[in-house]
């Protein structure tokens, strides 16, 4: 938001709370009116290290402070302010690990933009999650708008056949079950259960409750794909997020290196000649997503299944990587996509 304002990558973005403190007010001030209820400070370089790259080391107090202060301001009543810590993490290492693997033509300042718009897209992917209910299709303002869906999606439909629709940790993923609800088309998914038990359990919470109904949910691992494959035998559609590291999976190319990747999508596809659709979902404002459906794959028939499996599979990721290619700041590069070795 910073950037699209005329701030430049060569600017220190945190030293906007004490030099430009009405710019930053602003773009707090214009979450607000979106909906947002939690304002996050500008505070992701605020820490001793980077700020002493711009000769501003001894500022980091008053630096916060402004920022703090700032976002509590425009939150005023009932909303909440979270303060931006990322670089310091070590999440933002494994991102920095693998920006320098995927991309390696890019610069450090380059990778640093992308992080932090990473840290920035995951944290109002999080605080819009408790309001994607009241997230609606509109011409403009808060909500979502749709492309594709006409041209790839109703075809599909009308083929009578289970579909499988796969997607990545691109910008707010949440946005795409209930954006196909919404259009008549009601999908199991396939997850990973996030590694805190209370964590998980709110996030399962929030989206049924998004969604006004129970959702069919069935968890990574051999019950879940079971259950899955039992679901497209009814006739069911399923949903899949397929860009992380699956250690039983295939090894399968992901920005030119090998990569551990979930057959699943490509053994059921073929398994029920089913049409599969790639879809993601980008920010474009405050509480503002497009929704964006691609043409189905081709399935590919060579006799050969294992093989087939393989093609479809690297398709798959060719996919993934073209979208993250085009919007790098969209992805979550958080976590260890690639071998354990690759980090050491």
């Amino acid at each position: 938001m910073l950037y699209s304002r005329g701030v430049f990558l060569n600017r220190c973005y945190d030293e906007l709370n004490l030099t430009q403190p009405d710019l930053v007010r602003q773009v707090h001030a214009d979450y607000a009116r979106a909906g947002a209820q939690i304002l996050e400070t500008n505070t992701f370089g605020a820490n001793r290290p980077k700020l002493a790259a711009f000769g501003l080391g001894d500022q980091v107090v008053a630096v916060n402070e402004s920022a703090g202060r700032l976002a509590r301001q425009a939150a005023g009543e009932g909303r909440y302010v979270a303060g931006a810590i990322g670089p310091l993490i070590p999440t933002s290492k494994i991102a920095q690990r693998n920006l320098q693997m995927a991309m390696p033509e890019l610069t450090q300042a380059a990778r640093d933009k992308i992080i932090a718009e990473v840290w920035t897209n995951l944290g109002s992917t999080a605080a819009e999650l408790a309001h994607i209910g009241e997230l609606h299709e509109t011409a403009s303002g808060p909500g979502y708008f749709v492309t594709g869906w006409d041209e790839h999606v109703a075809p599909a439909i009308a083929t009578g056949r289970p579909i499988i629709c796969f997607t990545g940790h691109i910008g707010n993923w949440e946005i795409i079950p209930p954006a196909s609800y919404a259009r008549g088309v009601d999908a199991a998914f396939m997850y990973r259960a996030a590694s805190n038990t209370l964590v998980n359990e709110l996030i399962q919470n929030l989206r049924e409750s998004n969604l006004g109904r129970k959702v069919t949910m069935f968890p990574k691992g051999a019950s879940g794909a079971r259950a899955a494959y039992a679901h497209m035998m009814r006739g069911g559609h399923l949903g899949l997020l397929v860009d992380q590291k699956l250690d039983n999976g295939i090894s399968v190319p992901f920005f030119g290196r090998p990569a551990m990747s979930p057959p699943v999508l490509a053994s059921f596809a073929l398994k029920f000649n089913s049409p599969v659709i790639p879809a993601y979902a980008l920010r474009v404002g405050p509480a503002r997503l497009h929704v964006v459906f691609e043409a189905p794959l081709a399935l590919p028939d060579s006799g050969d299944k294992t093989q087939d499996i393989l093609t479809l599979t690297t398709v798959m990721n060719q996919t993934l990587e073209r979208w993250i290619r085009a919007h790098p700041g969209a992805w979550l590069w958080l976590h260890r996509r690639w071998p354990k070795q690759d980090y050491k």
